[in-house]
């Protein structure tokens, strides 16, 4: 009885843990597929590398690629001027606005060429960031880079993956299997079943809290909203294609097999931006139209008036144009919308600044203040990259001044934070960190949800209750010790 007892009983704490584990992954993946997007600016996508050179990708405002090229200003050919003048011009020749640095090996030295870029072309106006490269040699490698890229070098698809993540994060990672992102804890040892299933989940919700611009949006990006699959996605980027932007809402029941069914259940998410009818940018159902319509005959607003008057649509009463078919709940979150139609629930957009001469490991030292950004957060705290490649641990303990139960209440991944270095062990590549406000000068920022804790009471706060364990495998214990006991 022992043997099966126990068995049962790892078993049913292996659930547990995985449902944990993948809960983490399920957090983390939504902070990045919803973090700032830089928005629709020409930006230059770098992929460092020593021996291979950088790659470097042009994509224009779009996200269409309008150059490629690779330079080579680290060992062995040391061509600093030359990639200096061949990034300068590319710049000059497409108008570029932002670049974008992979972070993997060689990004500190890129980074520094773009900061000298920077500093003797002031005109340029350029702004420079930071970029995970996770999963982007995944993607470049696949079948649908392939596919959008048949002519291009498998390595330069890397340099536009970073490019257009910077554009919009969540419109360029919904192309990469979400396992490849790297963003969670034990991902490996964990139920895959069980996780693929809840990461699909989540990257389906981002996409339909954001919405969809139907004129520019990739099929892996259609495939997403809620309704659609991959061929119905194909069908809709083809009749685009072929038939030219749409126009209205309704256009789209004339694409193939796209019922009305389909049409009923992603209307909502679908955008059209500068179409015929301004509700199409929205989020409001194309079912809804008929209360905004008698919500303008009702006030004599003309509904392109209507739609961003806040202090209007407050004034109005839901309750006055609720019906059988559209309840209070209903209009209320109709009028809601029509104050910022169209709102992104994602961040404005910042970049992390990381400081000059520190490029590796061994320059850190204890006490130094930094600023970089969280790469992926953990049940025991976060981590985050300073420039140095290797990501530091803020254990959950040095998050705050107050106690911390989730690490999420104060950080996310994605975030820019400052940092203080506690300890530095070059040997094992590990690098310890703190965000405490003592610890700290946070006169030129402040990370998100860093409000000042509050005092620590002088008398010994009551200890936190522990949570009881499930009566079943209580249960289990009790039996499995005294099955031993007898043994």
């Amino acid at each position: 009885l022992a043997p099966s007892l126990s068995a049962d009983l790892l078993a049913r704490l292996k659930e547990r843990a995985d449902a944990e584990a993948i809960s983490v992954f399920s957090k983390n993946l939504k902070d990045l597929l919803l973090a700032a997007p830089a928005g629709p600016r020409a930006t230059m996508g770098l992929d460092p590398g020593f021996r291979t050179g950088v790659k470097v990708a042009v994509v224009d405002q779009t996200g269409k690629v309008v150059d490629t090229t690779a330079i080579f200003p680290h060992e062995p050919r040391n061509d600093w001027a030359g990639s200096l003048a061949a990034l300068a011009a590319l710049c000059m020749r497409h108008k570029v606005d932002l670049v974008s640095v992979g972070n993997g090996t060689a990004s500190r030295e890129t980074d520094k060429l773009v900061a000298e870029l920077i500093a003797k072309m002031p005109n340029l106006k350029l702004t420079k960031a930071m970029v995970s490269e996770a999963g982007a040699s995944v993607y470049s490698a696949s079948e649908l880079a392939a596919k959008e890229f048949p002519d291009l070098d498998v390595t330069l698809r890397g340099a536009v993956s970073i490019a257009r993540r910077l554009q919009d994060p969540l419109a360029e990672l919904v192309k990469i299997e979400p396992k490849a992102i790297g963003v969670g804890q034990y991902q490996h040892d964990v139920d895959q079943t069980g996780l693929a299933r809840s990461l699909d989940a989540v990257v389906e919700d981002c996409v339909n809290s954001v919405g969809v611009d139907v004129n520019t949006a990739s099929a892996p990006l259609l495939a997403r909203v809620s309704g659609l699959n991959q061929t119905l996605a194909a069908n809709i980027v083809a009749f685009r294609d072929e038939n030219g932007a749409f126009k209205t809402r309704t256009a789209l029941k004339k694409v193939p097999r796209l019922g009305p069914k389909t049409f009923e259940q992603a209307a909502g998410f679908l955008r059209i931006m500068n179409g015929k009818n301004p509700l199409d940018a929205s989020a409001v159902h194309p079912e809804a139209y008929p209360v905004v319509e008698k919500i303008s005959e009702a006030t004599k607003r003309p509904l392109k008036s209507m739609i961003g008057d806040r202090a209007f649509l407050q004034s109005l009463k839901p309750a006055a144009f609720a019906d059988a078919q559209f309840g209070i709940p209903t209009v209320t979150d109709i009028l809601a919308e029509l104050e910022k139609p169209g709102r992104d629930p994602r961040p404005e957009f910042k970049t992390a600044t990381f400081q000059e001469g520190i490029e590796k490991l061994s320059d850190l030292e204890p006490g130094m203040q930094l600023e970089g950004v969280v790469t992926n957060v953990t049940a025991f705290g976060a981590f985050v990259d300073v420039g140095v490649h290797q990501d530091g641990l803020v254990h959950i303990s040095e998050l705050s001044d107050r106690f911390v139960k989730d690490p999420r209440e104060v950080v996310k991944a994605g975030d820019v934070v400052k940092v203080r270095v506690k300890e530095v062990d070059v040997a094992r590549k590990r690098i310890a960190l703190t965000m405490k406000s003592g610890a700290i000068d946070r006169s030129a920022g402040t990370p998100r949800s860093a409000t000042p804790a509050p005092a620590r009471p002088t008398s010994a706060a009551p200890p936190p209750r522990k949570t009881p364990e499930p009566p079943a495998e209580s249960a289990l214990a009790a039996a499995l010790r005294r099955a031993q006991e007898r043994r």
